[in-house]
């Protein structure tokens, strides 16, 4: 093929200057010279972008998007005119089909103002690997919707009786349904085509819920598989588990990312951009469901079914994401005093949703908690079941915005905490979300300093034969979540950072690892090469991590000192990210409280497990409805002693805390050996309140 050219076009003009550019997913943003093409400074900010023709116009693969709006967090005004005009490059690819419509060629696109670019999901080689796999527990199976084969009598002159009203007879002579099931109108209008394809041998799918008995599907022939699917939409990743109703077994999974990142990163990003943004609240909304409505199509297709297969669907999420795909105005979420539009579960058909499954099939929204305690937290209550425990469980879904439930079977209290995403790896300088060739795993000598890490998809450690050419393939990228929290875990384990947090730039001395970076330090964990960038960890990075595990063990400690405990017992760390972090570095960075290690684990997507528990057994909607009225709401934002427990969490672990079941199995550095802070006051030290059990 001819290479391609760019037409003379007055729109190419670029001012001098610089221009600040975003790219979303991964959260990389840099300021570029004005008439940087778009696939330039995606390499330059470390964003991979592909591109199999080296930039020259002739491949189609460096598609993006511009994301058009205000973005307070990010201080940008980003406009589809801050590129320069299209190309021919691009309207040849246009017509071929090949560039999708309102994307533009990275290689041909040059920046001339502040931009936020979407890196849509098709064109990320690198893509976040999305691991929200829920669980498949001992759960009773009685799912809210049921099949029922049955014969109808077909239309006899002598009977006037309708259609319908001969599908219910069969249903109460052959079933023993007592009540009539509802019908939609969309179901209703193809009830006699398929009645008459079945040769009046049907299958009836009938929902049993709080209004009453409902006919949500109907299919010629015989069916076994009644098909429901359970989603937990997360700020970042939405996760949607196939289930077969009958068995009340999980059989297809699928994720992706949640397309609302391009509006913010977080939550009350988002919140700020519907704000700011005329049509904003419309648009999120509309995006989420598409995406939910690809993973229902997805997880239906890889069993060799269709997304109208589907007769029910049963939703999580935090309260911005709850509204959000419900319709409804998040705004009222962004300020005190927090209120939801709705907390109530809601059971509603799954079109007004947008969610094209069965033409009667229905959808159940768990209930949410309050305005920062959703309906994820609610679900993971479901999953976990600390009401109904004896020993204090601490359960902590670890995300952009952290919701932590404490309690046993006397008295559940929760809250939640706004960690941001530099626990998912944005805002940190070589930071990234988790895809293959990021760092996951750390680990430094002490006496050496030296690092060695593993990197997502290679099984060998970087030390270890056959990790250099494994990674010269994939490369290694960025450092993930995980591998963030245990680097600097690391750190002050090896005493390169001190409990305060500061990069101990004496240490140059001792390793080149330790590198001056400008008035302060950091640490390289990875050297590049030729035309590589180095991976390290610098002094913003520890800041950054440090206020956002402050702010997760403030919240703990305000529920610790609300039920008047000390300790906790378990410890359970849900969601996506927290099913991979090591728990011991988990505490070792002051996350969360000291507690016996073998009492301490990740539990995976709780909320997506809740979500599938709630799916498949319709008493468990009662059960999480009634307990989500009985859990007490603490709200961190408005607690007089957050600050107090915030400044002590900022050390690593904790400016005073003790960690005497840490100090088990870690030597920790400015501790004795029962893990007291040496020459502190401790919270052992101060006067304890006992519990009261009722």
């Amino acid at each position: 093929m001819a290479a391609m050219t760019d037409a003379p076009d007055p729109d190419r003009t670029v001012p001098p200057g610089e221009a600040q550019v975003v790219f979303m997913p991964s959260g990389r943003r840099g300021r570029v010279a004005h008439g940087t093409n778009l696939l330039d400074a995606a390499r330059t900010l470390g964003v991979y972008l592909e591109s199999a023709c080296g930039g020259q116009g002739l491949c189609s693969r460096c598609q993006v998007e511009v994301a058009e709006g205000q973005f307070a967090k990010h201080q940008v005004t980003s406009r589809a005119d801050h590129l320069t005009g299209w190309t021919e490059a691009e309207q040849r690819w246009l017509d071929r089909k090949r560039l999708k419509p309102g994307r533009r060629l990275g290689c041909r696109a040059l920046v001339r103002g502040d931009l936020v670019i979407d890196v849509p999901a098709d064109a990320q080689l690198n893509a976040q690997l999305v691991r929200k796999d829920a669980t498949i527990g001992d759960v009773p199976v009685d799912p809210a919707t049921r099949l029922y084969p049955v014969t109808v009598a077909e239309p006899d002159m002598h009977n006037p009786m309708g259609d319908l009203e001969r599908l219910h007879q069969a249903l109460a002579d052959q079933h023993g349904l007592a009540h009539r099931p509802a019908v939609d109108r969309a179901l209703l209008e193809r009830l006699q085509t398929i009645l008459r394809a079945g040769g009046w041998r049907v299958t009836a799918a009938v929902h049993d819920g709080s209004a009453g008995p409902r006919l949500t599907g109907l299919w010629p022939g015989e069916r076994t598989a009644c098909l429901g699917v359970a989603v937990d939409v997360g700020s970042t990743t939405i996760a949607a588990n196939l289930c077969d109703l009958a068995a009340g077994q999980v059989i297809g999974q699928a994720g992706m990312m949640n397309p609302q990142i391009r509006y913010g990163e977080d939550v009350m990003s988002r919140v700020s951009y519907v704000m700011m943004n005329a049509g904003a609240q419309d648009e999120m909304c509309r995006v989420v469901r598409e995406a939910i409505m690809v993973l229902i199509a997805t997880v239906a297709e890889q069993t060799g079914h269709a997304a109208d297969d589907v007769v029910e669907v049963v939703l999580v999420g935090n309260p911005i994401m709850h509204h959000l795909f419900l319709g409804l105005d998040p705004t009222e979420l962004g300020g005190a005093p927090f209120a939801l539009a709705t907390g109530s579960a809601m059971e509603l058909p799954a079109r007004e949703l947008g969610l094209a499954i069965s033409a009667g099939g229905r959808a159940y929204v768990l209930p949410c908690v309050a305005g920062h305690v959703g309906a994820d937290a609610a679900a993971m209550v479901l999953a976990e079941a600390p009401h109904k425990a004896e020993a204090l469980t601490l359960l902590i879904d670890v995300g952009t915005n952290a919701e932590i439930v404490l309690g046993d079977r006397t008295r559940v209290v929760a809250a939640s905490s706004p960690t941001g995403p530099a626990f998912e790896g944005a805002e940190i300088t070589c930071g990234q979300r988790a895809a293959r060739g990021a760092v996951e795993r750390v680990r430094i000598d002490p006496e050496t300093l030296e690092p060695r890490f593993k990197i997502i998809g290679v099984e060998a450690w970087s030390d270890e034969a056959g990790f250099a050419d494994a990674a010269r393939k994939i490369g290694v990228t960025g450092i993930c979540g995980s591998g963030i929290i245990e680097a600097i875990a690391e750190m002050y384990l090896a005493g390169i950072i001190s409990p305060d947090g500061v990069i101990q730039g004496d240490l140059a001395a001792r390793s080149p690892r330790v590198q001056s970076d400008g008035r302060t330090w950091r640490y390289v964990l990875h050297d590049g090469g030729e035309g590589v960038a180095p991976i390290f960890v610098a002094q913003t990075d520890v800041r950054a991590i440090q206020l956002a595990k402050a702010a997760l063990y403030a919240g703990v400690k305000l529920l610790m000192a609300r039920l008047g405990v000390e300790r906790v017992e378990r410890i359970r760390l849900a969601g996506a990210f927290g099913s991979h972090i090591d728990v011991k570095y988990a505490m070792v960075l002051g996350m969360i409280p000291d507690c016996p290690l073998d009492q301490v684990a990740a539990i995976g997507n709780a909320a997506g497990t809740g979500a599938r528990v709630a799916l498949v057994n319709r008493a468990a909607r009662a059960e999480i409805e009634e307990t989500v009225r009985r859990i007490e709401k603490v709200e961190t934002a408005v607690e007089a002693d957050f600050q107090r427990h915030f400044v002590d969490a900022m050390a690593i672990p904790n400016k005073r805390d003790p960690y005497p079941e840490l100090a088990r199995v870690a030597a920790l550095p400015g501790r004795d050996e029962m893990g007291a802070v040496l020459g502190a006051e401790t919270a052992e030290a101060r006067p304890r309140r006992r519990r009261r059990r009722a």
